[in-house]
């Protein structure tokens, strides 16, 4: 069984959207079966869950204290995929959901303030010694704002090769348990969640092989790729911080 973490330390990421998408795309794809858990005391996941009653996606309820047994009763039962929604801030559900995770994605809207925090989750990947991959969520087409996350993202970490745009069809298509791609199967929503369910299937893949992160390492590694020493990308001259490198809470 294969564990996907979506975590991202701010609020308004966009995990439970991702969550949801990446489930039905990877059910569709023939990676099932796929259960969800949400971990957010908001309950955004279990809603949609309940809104769509149906055996497609299963749903699990989990607490910090018990995630490692649940998730090995979830494998037992013959579940393939595990994707473990999370809830923003710096707390125990975060932390076991990625200590739990074969990969970690990290969503970041394309704002000085969402790098800011994904410099934190990234960081927590790499102390629990867990490969983990940005993905530009949110973003404005076209816009410049957008091209400089990719750059600052792109050489902190793993980014993945497609940025998910806004659209309302992401939202619209959730309000009654559905997704993009199952409201309309050619529309560019769907079409961005297919190449990231296939980005986020090849990394799940070689999870096995990637070597652990060694703090030891971290250092070295974060100077040659553009990071501050507390793991997370220094924040560029274009998103107004006056050519200061800033860092990320480790």
């Amino acid at each position: 069984m294969k564990i996907l973490t979506i975590a991202s330390h701010k609020g308004g990421a966009g995990k439970t959207t991702l969550a949801a998408h990446l489930a039905i795309a990877a059910d569709a794809a023939g990676a099932g079966p796929v259960a969800v858990i949400d971990t957010d005391p908001l309950g955004s996941l279990a809603e949609w869950c309940k809104e769509r009653g149906s055996e497609t996606v299963a749903f699990a309820h989990t607490h910090p204290s018990r995630i490692a047994a649940d998730l090995k009763a979830l494998e037992a039962s013959g579940v393939a995929l595990v994707i473990l929604d999370t809830p923003p801030a710096n707390g125990p559900f975060i932390a076991a959901a990625i200590a739990a995770a074969d990969l970690t994605l990290i969503p970041v809207r394309p704002s000085p303030h969402d790098l800011r925090a994904a410099g934190a989750t990234l960081s927590m990947a790499g102390r629990a010694g867990k490969p983990a991959a940005f993905v530009v969520n949110g973003a404005a087409q076209r816009a410049g704002i957008t091209k400089d996350a990719v750059v600052s993202l792109a050489r902190a970490g793993t980014l993945a090769p497609v940025t998910i745009h806004q659209r309302t069809a992401f939202a619209d298509s959730m309000t009654d348990g559905r997704t993009a791609g199952e409201v309309r199967a050619s529309s560019p929503a769907s079409q961005e969640i297919r190449r990231l369910w296939l980005f986020v299937a090849e990394r799940l893949a070689q999870a096995a092989s990637i070597p652990v992160l060694r703090m030891a390492g971290i250092a070295s590694t974060n100077a040659r790729r553009g990071m501050t020493a507390g793991g997370g990308p220094r924040v560029r001259k274009t998103f107004g911080q006056r050519g200061l490198d800033r860092r990320y809470a480790a």
